[in-house]
C-alpha cells in the first residue's frame, strides 16, 4: 500500500506539468471562426512534428458555402481539387519568444493562397491569435482561434 502512495505521489507533478504544457503550447484543437459572418468555420488540430515544429490540419468542416465536404478547388499543385476536410492547411511554425510560434506558412483554402504564419497564444492558452501576411506582418490579417 505504502509503494502504492508513493507512486502516486511521485506521479502528480507529471500529471500537471503535462496538463500545463497543454495550455502553454498550441498543441490541441481549434476552433476557427468566419471572417464574415463570426460563426465557427472549421476545427483545425495543431500538432508538434518532427524537431518541434508545429503543423495544423483541418479536422472538421463546421460551416461552408460548397457542401459538407469542401474540395480545395481555388488550390494547386497536390492540393488542387483534394478534399479540405484532412488537409494540412499550416506548417512549418516553430518557438519564438514566450507564447509566439512564427516562421511557418498556412494556406488559405478559399482561396487558394499560402501566407506567412505566426501564432500567439492568449488568455492563458484558451485563445489562439492566427496572423496570416505577405512579406511584413503589418500587411496581413488576424483571426482569433478557440480552444476545444
Amino acid at each position: 500500500m505504502r509503494a502504492l502512495f508513493t507512486a502516486v505521489l511521485l506521479a502528480l507533478p507529471m500529471a500537471f506539468s503535462s496538463a500545463s504544457f497543454a495550455a502553454e503550447s498550441p498543441v490541441g484543437c481549434w476552433q476557427t471562426i468566419d471572417d464574415d459572418t463570426g460563426k465557427p468555420k472549421s476545427i483545425v488540430e495543431i500538432r508538434q512534428t518532427g524537431g518541434g515544429l508545429l503543423s495544423g490540419e483541418v479536422a472538421e468542416i463546421l460551416q461552408s458555402e460548397h457542401g459538407a465536404n469542401p474540395v480545395c478547388s481555388a488550390c494547386e499543385g497536390e492540393r488542387k481539387d483534394q478534399p479540405i476536410t484532412g488537409m494540412t492547411i499550416l506548417w512549418g511554425l516553430k518557438p519564438d519568444g514566450e507564447n509566439v510560434w512564427s516562421g511557418g506558412t498556412i494556406l488559405d483554402p478559399a482561396k487558394g493562397k499560402t501566407y506567412s504564419a505566426k501564432v500567439t497564444l492568449l488568455q492563458g492558452g484558451e485563445k489562439l491569435e492566427m496572423r496570416g501576411y505577405i512579406g511584413i506582418e503589418a500587411l496581413g490579417r488576424t483571426q482569433t482561434w478557440i480552444r476545444q
